[in-house]
């Protein structure tokens, strides 16, 4: 064996294996290679656009935040709000009921002082005519000088 065939045997047999790998290997790697760096690239823009939405939504979020803070200060002060008018009305409420009590109260005095003098006028007139009687001797008759006894009421 000659040594330059072996080197010419191995050489178009390495030429064979190179055209071989590259004709049926090669793209099949290749595409594979491809499609693992699309998908990567493709896992890398969902990453980028997930974070992308992640930092929206916590904008959002914190917007969304701010906004029940003012509605819930907005209505606690609606709140405030009705509870100062509610306490307003009852007070009135309590005043106009006193104040109505009071006219009552004032009636009723009225009526009892009236009723009193009308009963002490009674008790006058009945001891004025005691004491005329005494006086006189005799006894009075209240029927016969009813308008005198009337007349003598009234003036006291």
């Amino acid at each position: 064996m000659n040594i330059n065939m072996t080197l010419i045997g191995q050489s178009i047999t390495f030429f064979l294996f190179v055209w071989f790998c590259m004709k049926f290997v090669w793209p099949p790697v290749v595409n594979a290679l491809e499609a693992r760096r699309k998908q990567i690239a493709d896992g890398l823009a969902a990453a980028d656009r997930g974070k992308h939405e992640l930092e929206l939504s916590a904008k959002r979020a914190s917007e969304n935040l701010h906004e029940a803070k003012q509605k819930a200060a907005e209505i606690i002060a609606q709140a405030e709000k009705r509870a100062a008018q509610l306490i307003d009305e009852a007070k009135e409420t309590a005043k106009a009921e006193g104040d109505r009590m009071i006219a009552g109260a004032k009636s009723e005095i009225e009526q009892e002082i009236m009723r009193a003098r009308e009963q002490l006028r009674g008790e006058v007139a009945a001891l004025v005519v005691a004491g005329a009687e005494k006086i006189l001797r005799r006894e009075v008759d209240a029927k016969a000088h009813g308008d005198l006894l009337e007349a003598v009421k009234n003036e006291l």
